[in-house]
């Protein structure tokens, strides 16, 4: 069973039905003793970094995500779940992420100057490592992408998409995965992401 983390903040509808169409049993929870029983943990996420990790540590979901983290578990984190893996956010302010992978979030305004802010839209994959998440795509396929900041990567760094320069769009470190992308918006694509996630 896939525990989709419940915290306040994400579209954990669409998430849950993207899981059902592969056959993954999933549960929308923020109960620590069903996080803890799961197989596999997800860390979905839409709004901004500091209510988001404020909210985590409000209800003790950061310690308890942390823990399941170090024991093995897999957990996938997306869209900002994905950025909250990481040390710190720079999204209006200075936020404290979970740590769990070294690296911060930049605005991508700084770095990009004719493109529209939010990156939003299909963008292709490029693979820098052999992520398992990805065994059952191909180097160039598209994801659906709709945000306005980006990882800057200290370790982990599995896939860039190319946004005026290689934005972060995968990251991995050993058992928590990461996407900048939402795979339960990218059709067959993000299925077989979400089904390769599910047989980690």
């Amino acid at each position: 069973m896939i525990a989709i983390i419940d915290y306040g903040v994400g579209n954990l509808f669409s998430l849950q039905q993207s899981l059902k169409k592969i056959g993954a049993k999933s549960k929308i929870t923020s109960q620590k003793n069903e996080i803890e029983r799961a197989d596999r943990l997800i860390l979905p996420g839409v709004g901004a970094f500091g209510d988001a990790a404020e909210k985590l540590r409000q209800s003790g979901l950061d310690v308890v995500i942390k823990e399941q983290c170090n024991s093995g578990k897999p957990l996938l984190g997306i869209c900002l779940g994905m950025q909250l893996l990481f040390e710190r956010s720079f999204e209006y302010g200075e936020h404290r992420g979970l740590g769990i992978i070294k690296g911060e979030i930049l605005p991508l305004k700084d770095y990009v100057t004719d493109l529209k802010i939010p990156h939003m839209g299909w963008n292709s994959l490029k693979f820098v490592d052999d992520n398992p998440l990805f065994k059952n795509i191909s180097q160039g396929d598209y994801v659906y992408f709709v945000h306005s900041f980006f990882a800057k990567c200290g370790e982990g760094l599995s896939a860039t998409t190319d946004y005026g320069f290689d934005v972060t769009a995968a990251v991995r470190k050993n058992n928590v995965y990461g996407v900048q992308f939402h795979p339960e918006k990218s059709g067959k694509t993000g299925l077989k992401i979400l089904r390769a996630f599910n047989e980690v």
